[in-house]
């Protein structure tokens, strides 16, 4: 059964063969199905008030154009066009009221009376009402007068018409009901395996390891993260106890009484020692809990694992790549700023200089429009392997963006100590680059200041080194200017 079945599904029955009341109608009887559905499916309240404006809504379309086709034919101070109009106002009026009610719509019984009201009310409407004024209008159109109509009405309206009208007014409002009670179960249903595919694809993609026992402790099911924790195939390991497939874990003292107390309390977690397949101990941090049913009989052990070895690794790798440029392995801009405050204080303390230099690659943009960024990224590698190669163990070089690179050489006695070390670092780069069997060769320029001469905080000392670049840039390839000097 579909959640898009009709509650109150439209029959030829209730046509009055008035066409342009009958396809009104048709709308009206979906917008009760449709508020019918919501309410079944327990929408959000939203939702429903939305359902019922529209309800509203239309209901008062329709009525308007139903009355005025009444009108037309039998006059607007006739009797029956006036007590039409006012079951057309009681209804509107009720819509209103249940529509105030529906923050309770998630009850049954209120929803149970919204939609017998609507379904018992659309049957009398259509099929006593609607259809005896259509019998009026019909015999106005063949010459009789409204008296004789009327009377022709009363005729066709009798006693008999009046069981079909019950019978059928019975068999809707059972079928309504009925039908609602299925909408509602398939709906909980869809629920709960909606909730259930969650919950397995949580369970598959999880990057702890998931074990699911009986009281025996035989595996039941595991997950891939498991699979590859124990290095085992999922059907290998089904009805395998859990002690033999983990047996350092689970057949050790201590992870007998584990077991023990996840049975007594219903939950343990904790770290223990586990022993790899490949023989290697790790910590793992471990969770066991019991599943149990309506009458609290315990029926399965749950256990998690998460390797703590595993989880440093990841943090170390995550911290690693916020700090490092993904392409060269160099710290990034993020680790300069911290490596340059140590360096600055270093120099304070030690009395020696510092020298805080950029570094950019001269016309390195032919290299990536003629060759393209594959080689130009082979290109910033090899640049800034030979950086690295090239200076002390307490020096830091840093790539900040593009063929740009910020260096720190510390422990520096003279001026010319550094000036002596940058300008073997330009020659440095200048040498030829091999690849694919082809040679390219690459030059740079570099602007330096050096700390504490030049007294400045980390960010003027950046700013005095970015100032030298650019006048050595000014003054051709492979240039080198320092803050200070003439």
């Amino acid at each position: 059964m579909s959640l898009n079945a009709d509650i109150f599904p439209w029959s030829s029955t209730f046509a009055t063969g008035i066409e342009a009341i009958d396809a009104q109608h048709q709308n009206l009887v979906e917008l009760l199905n449709k508020l019918a559905r919501h309410m079944a499916a327990e929408a959000e309240e939203l939702t429903i008030y939305t359902v019922f404006d529209e309800l509203t809504d239309y209901a008062l379309h329709h009525f308007q154009t139903e009355e005025g086709i009444w009108r037309r034919h039998l006059g607007a101070d006739d009797a029956d066009t006036l007590a039409h109009q006012q079951s057309h106002h009681d209804f509107v009026a009720e819509v209103v009221r249940m529509r105030g009610v529906a923050s309770n719509v998630h009850a049954s019984e209120t929803v149970d009376q919204v939609i017998s009201y609507l379904t018992r009310w659309l049957s009398f409407h259509i099929l006593e009402d609607d259809t005896r004024m259509a019998i009026i209008v019909r015999g106005l159109h063949r010459g009789l007068s409204l008296a004789q109509a009327k009377e022709a009405a009363a005729g066709e309206m009798n006693s008999a018409a009046h069981v079909l009208i019950t019978a059928v007014l019975t068999m809707y409002d059972s079928l309504s009901s009925r039908t609602l009670a299925l909408l509602r179960e398939l709906s909980q249903r869809r629920r709960m395996e909606e909730k259930l595919r969650l919950a397995s694809n949580i369970i598959e993609s999880s990057a702890d390891g998931i074990f699911i026992t009986n009281l025996q402790g035989l595996i039941t099911d595991v997950n891939p993260a498991f699979c590859r924790h124990v290095q085992g195939g999922r059907e290998a390991l089904l009805g395998q106890p859990i002690t033999a497939v983990m047996p350092s874990l689970f057949d050790s003292k201590p992870g007998q009484q584990v077991w023990a107390l996840a049975a007594q309390a219903g939950h343990w977690s904790g770290e223990l020692s586990n022993r790899r397949p490949g023989g290697d101990f790790e910590s793992v941090w471990l969770t066991l809990s019991t599943v149990k049913d309506a009458a609290e009989h315990t029926l399965h052990f749950v256990g998690m694992l998460s390797s703590i070895s595993q989880l440093v690794e990841r943090n170390h790798a995550l911290e690693s790549a916020a700090n490092h440029d993904a392409l060269t392995g160099l710290p990034n801009r993020r680790l300069l700023q911290d490596r340059l405050a140590q360096a600055m204080e270093r120099s304070k303390r030690d009395g020696t200089l510092l020298a805080v230099c950029f570094l950019d690659l001269d016309q390195f943009k032919p290299v990536n429009d003629r060759l393209g960024h594959a080689v130009g990224d082979q290109v910033l590698c090899a640049v800034a392997q030979r950086i690295a190669l090239a200076l002390r163990g307490a020096d830091t070089v840093a790539r900040i963006g593009g063929d740009e690179f910020v260096l720190l050489l510390g422990d520096l006695a003279q001026p010319e100590e550094a000036r002596q070390l940058l300008e073997r670092l330009l020659l440095g780069v200048v040498q030829p680059i091999a690849f694919d069997g082809h040679q390219l060769q690459v030059s740079a320029s570099m602007g330096a200041t050096l700390y504490p001469t030049d007294p400045a905080d980390a960010t003027e000392l950046l700013r005095h080194a970015d100032q030298m670049l650019y006048l050595a840039k000014a003054d051709g390839r492979a240039c080198l200017r320092i803050f200070g000097e003439v």
